[in-house]
């Protein structure tokens, strides 16, 4: 019940092939398959999982609103400038069960979160920000759980519905 493991990371960068490049050249990893999103993305695997998702700051403006949370609409950019060296880990992301659960947590404890489907997957997703650092946190379902539940995401992969 609850967390399950820490899934994968997002590297926002000014050089994501360079990035890619490194991460595999020198740590091991390999590039391999990833949804589509809409925008460019490697994702890197260890075995059959992948660790580490790359991608280029400030790509476009779908980009930019895909990665948000709710209470980025506050005023506080998040996102990085795509200079050499503001690479920024973009967010964090666990497995997880019993999404119902973690809903009744969040709104117990007045969490803003977002829902999503993810693309041509069977993931659903819970997205919201860490208030005192402003870490991007995703929970990752399987999508048959949420659906189960009675769930209904706020964005596919064609954006707000």
């Amino acid at each position: 019940m609850g967390l399950k493991f820490m899934e994968h990371i997002l590297i926002l960068t000014h050089d994501p092939e360079g990035t890619r490049d490194w991460f595999c050249n020198n740590l091991g990893f390999r590039d391999g398959y990833h949804p589509e999103f809409g925008f460019p993305v490697h994702w890197l695997y260890i075995g059959e999982q992948d660790v580490v998702h790359i991608g280029r700051s400030r790509h476009s403006e779908h980009q930019d609103t895909y990665l948000s949370t709710p209470v980025d609409a506050q005023g506080v950019d998040y996102s990085s400038q795509g200079q050499p060296g503001s690479g920024h880990i973009d967010h964090v992301c666990f497995n997880c069960e019993d999404i119902v659960e973690f809903i009744e947590r969040l709104e117990r404890n007045g969490t803003t979160y977002s829902e999503r489907k993810a693309h041509n997957s069977n993931l659903y997703q819970l997205f919201m920000r860490e208030p005192i650092n402003g870490i991007k946190v995703e929970l990752n379902f399987q999508a048959r759980e949420a659906i189960e539940a009675g769930r209904v995401a706020e964005w596919t992969s064609t954006g707000s519905e």
